[in-house]
Parts: C-alpha cells; structure tokens; sequence
C-alpha cells in the first residue's frame, strides 16, 4: 500500500518553506526561497507582495521537482496542501489584484502615533472586549488605518469599496487559486484588531471607528476545511486541493499537540510567542496577556492565552554581531556553562520595549550589575536568563489568569539545541520541559491541520504519534535555589525600572 504525503507551505518573515511530509510525520523532502524585507524609514518594514507570492511558487517548484526525481510516480498521493503564515502582515489589493501597496510586516511600528490617538480616544476596552488584543502597532488595523490616511491611492480604492484585505494566508490563496478563493481562517482573522473572536465576525463598529468600514473582508472558517485547489501555477498537472490554513505561531501550537488545559508552547525565535490552551475567555484579562484563537478544526475552536516577548534571539544575535562577544553560536553553551551563577549580571532586552506582561514600547535596553571582573561570559548568561525571566513572567501572569498550574512547556525554534537555557527554564518554571524534535514544527502543524480538512485523519486521537527517540525532556531541578533567587532579583529590577 503506498503512502499519503502532505505538501506543506510555511510562508515566514524571512522565507518560505515547502516541505512533504510523510503520514507518519517523516519530513520526505524540503526546500526554502530567501525573502527581502524593505526598510523605507526607521520603524518602516515592508515587502512586495508579489515577491512573498513567488517565494511560495519557487519554493513549491523546487520541492516537487525534488520529491518526483527521488520518488517517481508517487506525486497522485500528495493529497493536500496546508498553509502557516507570517500572522498580521497583511497586503491590500484592487478588484483586478493589483497590489495596492507594499505588504506591511507585522514588525513595522509605522502606526505607533495612530495607537496613542486610538488610546486618547478611551476605545481601549472596547477594541480587547471584542479582538482580545491590545492596541499596538503589532496587530494589523492600525497600520491599515495610517495606509488610508497617508496615502491617495489606497484612501481612494478603500473610499470606492473596491479595496481588498488579506492577511498573507489569504493573499496566497487568493493568487494561487486565480482570484476563485477569498477566505482566511480564524486564528490570522484574530490577528488583525477588528476580528470579533467571540462572536466569530469581523467587528463593523471598530472597522467604523477605524474609518475602513468599506474593506473588503475574506470570509472567515476553520484552519481545516476546504480553502480552494491550485496547481501552483502548473507545477501539480491535478489542482491540489488546501485543505489548511494557520498562522505560523498556531500552527507550531498545534503541531506540539498543545490539546490539554495547562498545556503551552514557546516558539524561540527572533522574539517569542507563549501560547497556552484556555477556555473560552470572555473577558479582557487585564494581566497584559492577549486572547486569542490558538486552533480551530470543523465544528471546534479552541482559545488560547498569548504572551509575546519582543527579544528573545535577537538580544544574541546582538551579543554576536553588534557587540563581537563570540563567533560562533556553538560557543555560547561553554561560556555560559563556566559560570556557576550570573554572579550579579543581568540584561533587560528591550531593544525595541518590552511585551508581555508590561507592553512598554518606549522601554530601553539595560545591563545591570558590572563590575571589573564582568566578563563576556558573564553577558551571554545574562542574555540567555533573559529569555527564561520573560518566559517566567509570561507563564506567572497566565498561572494567575488561569488559576490553573503549568503541565507543560513545549518548545521549539534554533536556541532549544542549548541545553543550559532548556534546563534553566525547566528548573525557573518547576515544570517539564519538551522538544518533540521537529525543526519545522509551524510546517509540521499546518501539515496536520491539512491532514484533518482533507480527512487523512479523522480527529486529533487519530493524528500520527511521532517516535520517542525524536523527543527531548528536561525535568526540573527542585533544588536549584540560585535559579530562585536570579529571578526574584530580576523582578526587582523590572520594578526599578517601571518606577
């Protein structure tokens, strides 16, 4: 009997992915294609959406030319595609398709006015009562908002009803199925500042507030469901049917098989997402988390609890390329390790503020504690505390929020092959810590996702179980006082600095 195979797009900030895999969750083949972004002035980040588009065109072309020269005559048994995607970067496009203007990049802080005219305005309450986000130039409306007030051609489109939104996800789709498809799921909707997560609409009296009532809005469904078929531009001789669309940060929750109350993932990256599995919120939590809609299968949607940490990867890769303190990304562990304890050094990385819990965007980034004897390993610990305090503060608010104790933390991303860190946060938390083992664990989730909408599996009981040998645990040290004691003085530190 021959196997089933998942095409999977991962569409990110810095490229796209396509990778096929197997149904047991083997990767069978993988390909990437680089992405620019464009920084027109400081604070601006865009990208040419016909670029991103062909990112995913080239990317899949590569794939399938690979897997049928090393497994000819097996191309009829991919059964589907799935998609994850950058989350709030969006593109606005005319009737005919035509780019309206550059994708704006969720890191673009563009609209950092227009959030402080929206908080003026006491619209606050009502903007989290209904998206379960906070205002900030990380979400999607705002930067539309200053789109529609700074530019003639997009004003003018949007004012005639002619104008067209779309998160990535649904600008791919719309593109690969040739303008049939118009849709996006609900975890990217959730994205965007004027999604109701609760009632499951997109909300007409903040997009009246906003002053972009007259959008044209993508109809709203489940990440598994049927989403349109594309051959890819001729690459598949058969339109393949997508069957799965996510964003990048759901999708990794969803591939760490995040199903339980208790259960969170930490994607660690260039920053950091904090997922974690809740009911259904009906109100703002008002402890600096977001709400949001962490999956969704047919007839399912599940909320989560959210905590962004702006600097996570970045504040080493700072370490490395600003300041020279190593080479190598392999001689961190060593440094960090001929340390006993940070013996007084801490870095607080807000290089671009801080997010959760504190989202103080005007924050600056502070070392703390040198003396004479501070040295460069002394920096790279402090730098990799760094990360596990905000996972700490982060994980503390939802225990708080939820009044329901961590199970477990799932991680994945680059900096979980540092084992120091991995334990560190493990012994912080007094939780087990686990990585499944997957590199691609966003691909892995839509691929599941995918999987589900094309009835490759019936439900989640039914989703392959990956090998124990992949999986790496870390179970906490209950005897590492030090670790305590680092962290209560973080917490003085942050304090200091709030005041």
């Amino acid at each position: 009997m021959s196997k089933s195979y998942i095409l999977s797009i991962d569409q990110g900030t810095s490229g796209t992915k396509a990778i096929i895999f197997d149904e047991f969750g083997k990767v069978v083949v993988k390909t990437t294609e680089p992405l620019k972004s464009y920084y027109p002035k400081s604070g601006f980040v865009e990208q040419d959406p016909q670029e991103i588009y062909q990112s995913v065109t080239h990317a899949v072309k590569s794939c399938i030319t690979k897997f049928n020269d090393e497994f000819p005559g097996e191309e009829q048994n991919i059964v589907s595609c799935g998609i994850s995607n950058q989350r709030e970067t969006f593109v606005l496009w005319d009737k005919n398709g035509a780019p309206l203007h550059n994708a704006i990049v969720w890191q673009c802080k563009r609209s950092a006015k227009v959030c402080e005219r929206l908080k003026e305005s006491n619209l606050e309450s009502e903007i989290s009562g209904s998206t379960g986000l906070t205002i900030d130039p990380y979400f999607s409306a705002t930067k539309v908002m200053w789109l529609n007030e700074n530019n003639e051609k997009v004003k003018n489109t949007i004012d005639k009803g002619e104008a067209y939104f779309g998160t990535v996800d649904t600008w791919l789709l719309y593109k690969l199925t040739e303008g049939k498809s118009f849709k996006t799921d609900y975890t990217n909707a959730s994205r965007t500042l004027f999604y109701n997560i609760y009632n499951l609409e997109w909300d007409a009296s903040l997009l009246k507030a906003f002053n972009i009532e007259k959008l044209i809005l993508p109809e709203v469904t489940f990440s598994s469901d049927h989403f349109g078929d594309s051959t890819f531009e001729g690459v598949f001789k058969k339109s393949l049917p997508i069957t799965g669309i996510i964003g990048d940060s759901q999708a990794a929750f969803f591939g760490e098989e995040c199903f339980a109350n208790g259960m969170a993932k930490a994607t660690l990256g260039t920053g950091s997402s904090i997922l974690w599995i809740a009911e259904k919120v009906s109100k703002p939590t008002g402890n600096g988390m977001l709400t949001t809609i962490g999956w969704s299968i047919e007839g399912q949607v599940n909320y989560a609890l959210e905590g962004v940490i702006v600097s996570c990867g970045s504040t080493i890769e700072w370490l490395k390329n600003q300041l020279g303190v190593f080479t190598s990304y392999q001689d961190i562990e060593p440094m960090t390790t001929s340390l006993k304890t940070n013996e007084g050094v801490y870095l607080i990385p807000a290089f671009s503020g801080m997010g959760a819990p504190y989202w103080q965007k005007d924050w600056k980034a502070s070392i703390h504690g040198l003396t004479f004897g501070t040295s460069k390993e002394h920096l790279v610990r402090a730098a990799l505390e760094s990360i596990a305090f905000q996972i700490k503060d982060v994980i503390n608010s939802i225990e708080k929020e939820t009044n329901t104790s961590l199970r477990e933390l799932k991680v994945n991303g680059g900096i979980t092959v540092n084992e120091f860190l991995m334990q560190f946060i493990a012994d912080l938390l007094k939780a087990p810590i686990t990585n499944i083992g997957i590199t691609d664990v966003s691909a892995w989730g839509a691929a599941l996702i995918s999987g589900l909408g094309a009835k490759l599996w019936r439900d989640l009981e039914d989703l392959p179980k990956l090998p124990k040998a992949m999986i790496k645990r870390y179970v906490p040290n209950n005897h590492q006082e030090n670790v305590d004691e680092s962290y209560r003085n973080w917490v003085k530190l942050i304090k200091n600095k709030k005041s």
